[in-house]
């Protein structure tokens, strides 16, 4: 496995990386664009900061690329829909600068309320110009914070200590984990109409691209001052612009831009803006940090052992991926096992989980079982990744269903597939809480292990057909290594499933389709 690292990084990433058997790294810091893509190609892993920009492009030239690491929580310098497309992993490392972070928008609200760098400026301009800079104390004011993810909830707790009324808006934040952390949360309007000083601290997407913008702005408080140390582009540069020149923000202070370096020059020049050039995570803690936690989360992906962090599937504490994988594997037969046995076209997938399965987290149950569904009719590579995009591709809708217990079963796993021709459903369970086994086809049980060729073949339930089934197999040399038999009702119909040493020959399974004692019959391979 090749790793590249293509921006400025602390020497510790490669080391840990390295030190993994199996993995090279090269790093190459400072290539143009073209450049990148032309050695792309024989890489399944790329380390970035924030200078490389992972495009569409770029990942289309990588095909052996697995995972994009991001040392660093923002990842609006990837294509992360372009990555998903292609089964690419993209991962950050949230929380690795997160003090860091905090603690700079903490300073930039004070420098800001205090237009430290402005009278740093007029004194080394050689003046005394103390009545020009008379500022304002942070107790008793009045904080907004837009999200109280792990940076917006340091802030908050900092807000707090320096006597700040704080209210938070994040419709993703308990109530309980917010008063933790001493905001109080309020809905949006209430926020930018109570708040004195609003901070930023949200990701950077398409809901919250100018989200401050004109309209945003005039509903906040005469006099509010804004500290955006998150994402350039969450706040509306021209809008900010005008409402400096109108009074109605007293001041802002602004480590990231929508451009970097920036080009709104006269924004940066105003006399009531405090800037910094995006200093947010530069400390040397924060990037030895992000450095070494994204080693590791690469190294991992890369061998197999488990996922943390990834923006575009989910990712999995390892005590936690360790105990499911069993799960994860019988969910990845299941689908195989419905691809090979549907017939129409796919319209939707429903997913059941009963039992002692449901404590797991199940979004990576779902994808292993669409993985296995896709993997039969795509072209290109599936992966966990791209398995959920290509089924909304496709225009297939995909639903999970949960249940704490079942009357038959400690745990189980089933896939309803409905297709233009009708419904199929098909239920495995773990024994012995890692001995994968099918239960149930339609409305037959069984017991089967879902592993090698098999033959599933459904007769009319009379004496004497699983003899001649059994001729015909050792006519033809195939052995059988284990049979498990369901019926309806005595004397209705029978589904006997076989699995076999080998693979079945095409002649056999016809043979066996064109008795009149076989109703249906077909060969799958697990």
């Amino acid at each position: 496995m090749r790793v590249l690292i293509s921006d400025k990084m602390d020497s510790r990433c490669a080391e840990i990386l390295t030190a993994n058997p199996g993995i090279e790294v090269d790093v190459r810091t400072g290539l143009k664009p073209e450049a990148l893509a032309e050695i792309i190609g024989s890489y399944q892993a790329l380390i970035v900061r924030s200078s490389t920009r992972v495009t569409a492009e770029l990942l289309a030239a990588a095909p052996q690329l697995k995972v994009v690491g991001r040392a660093g929580a923002g990842v609006d310098n990837i294509d992360v829909d372009a990555a998903t497309r292609r089964g690419v992993i993209v991962m950050n490392t949230p929380g690795g600068n997160s003090i860091s972070t905090a603690e700079h928008s903490f300073a930039m609200m004070i420098a800001l309320a205090r237009h430290i760098p402005q009278a740093n400026a007029s004194m080394r301009a050689g003046k005394w110009d103390r009545n020009r800079y008379t500022g304002v104390e942070l107790a008793g004011k009045t904080l907004g914070v837009l999200g109280l993810g792990k940076v917006g909830r340091e802030v908050a707790a900092r807000a707090a200590a320096f006597g700040m009324r704080v209210c938070g808006h994040d419709p993703f934040v308990a109530t309980e984990l917010a008063e933790a952390h001493g905001a109080r949360l309020v809905s949006r309007d209430e926020l930018l109409a109570t708040s004195d000083f609003i901070t930023v601290h949200l990701p950077l997407n398409d809901q919250t691209r100018n989200s401050l913008a004109a309209a945003e702005l005039a509903r906040c408080r005469e006099g509010v001052r804004l500290i955006n140390c998150a994402r350039g582009g969450i706040v509306d540069e021209d809008a900010l612009f005008a409402a400096l020149e109108s009074g109605k923000v007293a001041g802002a202070a602004l480590d990231v831009f929508v451009d970097e370096p920036p080009t709104h020059t006269a924004l940066i020049a105003h006399e009531r803006v405090v800037c910094t050039p995006h200093l947010g995570a530069s400390t040397e803690e924060a990037q030895a940090n992000v450095a070494l936690q994204v080693a590791e989360q690469v190294a991992d992906a890369l061998l197999d052992r488990v996922i943390r962090n990834a923006v575009n599937v989910p990712s999995i504490e390892p005590e936690v991926y360790r105990k499911m994988q069993p799960f994860i594997d019988l969910a990845d037969r299941l689908g195989r096992l419905q691809a090979q046995l549907l017939e129409g076209q796919l319209e939707r997938v429903t997913v059941e989980y009963f039992g002692d399965v449901t404590v797991y987290p199940t979004a990576p149950l779902t994808a292993a079982v669409m993985r296995g569904l896709v993997m039969a009719v795509s072209d290109e590579p599936v992966n966990f990744v791209n398995a959920p995009y290509f089924m909304r591709q496709r225009g297939v809708r995909v639903d999970e269903l949960r249940s704490d217990d079942h009357e038959d079963y400690a745990n189980l796993i089933t896939v309803i597939c409905r297709t233009s021709s009708g419904t199929r459903t098909v239920s495995g369970s773990l024994f012995a809480k890692h001995e994968p086994r099918l239960v149930r086809l339609d409305d037959y049980s069984c017991d089967a292990l879902p592993c090698g060729p098999m033959l599933f073949y459904v007769n009319p339930d009379v004496p004497g057909i699983i003899g001649r089934v059994g001729t015909v197999m050792g006519n033809h040399g195939v052995n059988i290594a284990r049979m498990s038999c369901g019926r309806q009702e005595e004397g209705g119909r029978a589904l006997t499933i076989l699995t076999v040493d080998s693979e079945i020959p095409g002649a056999v399974v016809e043979t066996l389709q064109s008795q009149d004692y076989i109703l249906w019959a077909r060969q799958i391979i697990l």
